[in-house]
């Protein structure tokens, strides 16, 4: 179970990585602001990997521990922890040699929950109702 639950990490972290770089180049083309000295493509791939792999561990510790309601207790957490870090990117004072950085949050908050929508969305295809 532990291995099929990794995988699951993984191809939820690249989904999510994927989807960052794509929101990336979206905003940048948006607003012409290029916040790549802040989160540039490796920093997206290794940050959403960490975040799924993490996950992953604490999805199978908690279905481990609470084999009924282990689900919902870490669905629960992961959104709960996706919506308590959107202030890193709303608290975080960027150099002042970036152009615009009022509008930073709009690039990083919106990322900060597509770890847990990728999560959420291929579930089914790696984890079957018993």
């Amino acid at each position: 179970m532990f291995k099929k639950i990794f995988f699951f990490s993984i191809t939820a972290g690249i989904l999510s990585a994927i989807s960052c770089i794509i929101y990336n180049r979206i905003y940048f083309f948006a607003t012409e602001t290029d916040f790549s000295k802040v989160l540039n493509m490796g920093t997206l791939v290794g940050i959403n990997l960490i975040a799924c792999i993490i996950a992953g561990a604490g999805y199978w510790a908690l279905t481990k521990w609470f084999k009924k309601t282990g689900e919902v207790i870490f669905n629960f957490a992961f959104s709960i922890l996706s919506f308590a870090s959107v202030i890193i990117p709303i608290s975080i004072s960027l150099p002042l040699a970036i152009k615009s950085p009022e509008i930073f949050p709009g690039l990083a908050v919106p990322m900060h929950f597509f770890p847990a929508l990728a999560w959420f969305t291929i579930r089914p295809l790696f984890i079957k109702e018993k």
